[in-house]
């Protein structure tokens, strides 16, 4: 399958080497991670064109067929310029609409303000993944219910996956042995590898921590893994994509996702 988006190809290319499962529809793509059905963008539809008039009701109709029993609704556009089409129906539908924004490197800055207080290494232990979910949930933008953790802990499952099998290496920053941040940098050995969810707990931040683990993270993507091109999707609203700005990243595309999540009672 050829994907536009750089964004959603990276996506795409690291749940698949996590065992999802993509079925080619024509107009759209079906992806599925039975190993973690809560899980909103692992679970979704990836259309090749933006919303035609009459598309955004049609379109969630075709979500609920393929995802009978999925309480949330997630809709992806394989485009680059941000452009959703008809927005008006898709916002009277109550669908939220995110633009983020991918950006690539092919060399990186030394970070202006490095830090070297902290221990920097992979992520090996039992304790250590643990950590992860503790410090994912420390830094979740959402209401942390039992749904969340257990969507939260099948996703570490499965980036913890990804390294024993060789796919990625997952990065630390550790004060002692109390995990501080990290991120993962994963690749399929085509030249082009991923980060992943650079997280910083809150009160560990503004130390240039998360800056000094992404450059160190970068230089083993091109020092050792050989790739010549990294991928970061950022937030353009948060404060962090500056970070990777100084560090070399160029605003490269925008990635585009419309969804709702499930109903709370």
């Amino acid at each position: 399958m050829n994907f536009t988006s750089l964004g959603y190809r990276t996506d795409l290319m690291l749940l698949q080497l996590s065992g999802s499962v993509l079925t080619d529809q024509g107009d759209y793509v079906v992806v599925r991670t039975p190993a973690n059905p809560t899980f909103w963008w692992g679970n979704y539809l990836l259309f090749r064109t933006p919303f035609a008039p009459g598309d955004a009701v049609a379109r969630e109709a075709i979500f609920r067929q393929e995802f009978p029993a999925a309480k949330h609704l997630a809709l992806g556009l394989d485009t680059v310029d941000g452009v959703v089409g008809s927005e008006d129906e898709v916002k009277a539908l109550g669908l939220e609409i995110d633009r983020n924004t991918v950006m690539t490197a092919r060399e990186v800055r030394e970070p202006a303000r490095p830090n070297l207080t902290s221990q920097y290494r992979d992520l090996s232990s039992d304790d250590d993944w643990e950590q992860l979910l503790d410090l994912s949930l420390a830094c979740a933008t959402m209401t942390v219910d039992e749904e969340y953790r257990e969507f939260s802990r099948r996703r570490i499952e499965a980036e913890r996956g990804l390294c024993g099998a060789g796919h990625a290496r997952w990065f630390g920053a550790f004060d002692g042995e109390r995990l501080q941040a990290s991120l993962g940098l994963a690749s399929d050995g085509s030249g082009v590898a991923r980060f992943q969810n650079v997280q910083t707990r809150p009160e560990d931040r503004n130390q240039g921590i998360a800056s000094t683990l992404v450059h160190r993270a970068s230089r083993y993507g091109f020092d050792e893994l050989g790739a010549h091109t990294l991928v970061m999707v950022a937030d353009p609203g948060y404060l962090a994509i500056r970070i990777y700005r100084a560090l070399g990243f160029d605003d490269n595309e925008v990635q585009l996702g419309t969804g709702r999540a499930p109903a709370t009672s």
